[in-house]
């Protein structure tokens, strides 16, 4: 079946999740209040669907005129190299238009594959991270 993308179709916090521990990604799968929360405030959802499957996403926050952040790049493992994540880059970049620059933080692990799909790498950056 072909993988189908969208902005509309509902995502459950329980699929979220099964893509995020699916994927290798780090987030609070467990934590179904915060997935429903993180997918109902963010701002532009691209995802990835084998049938029914979620088996893709890309969820960012943005001002749709200036910066966009790409929060979470998650595809099954069983998904993985079959072009689904820079698909989904591909429709947040077409949806953002070119006055918004695409920003994301990488997982060690992923910090040669985002050069492979158009992101340049920066060093001028900045975090005070989450607590929990």
């Amino acid at each position: 079946m072909p993988i189908t993308y969208c902005t509309t179709k509902e995502i459950t916090a329980h699929a979220l999740s099964t893509v995020f521990k699916m994927s290798g990604i780090k987030r609070p799968a467990d934590d179904l209040d915060r997935l429903r929360s993180m997918i109902e405030n963010a701002d532009l959802v691209f995802s990835a669907w084998d049938g029914d499957k979620l088996v893709g996403i890309a969820r960012s926050i943005t001002d749709f005129s200036y910066c966009c952040y790409l929060s979470d790049l998650a595809v099954h493992k069983d998904y993985q190299k079959e072009g689904i994540g820079k698909k989904l880059v591909q429709l947040v970049q077409e949806h953002i238009g070119d006055e918004v620059a695409l920003i994301l933080l990488s997982a060690p692990p992923a910090m040669e594959y985002y050069p492979k799909i158009g992101f340049s790498k920066i060093e001028n950056g900045f975090i005070i991270p989450r607590k929990k």
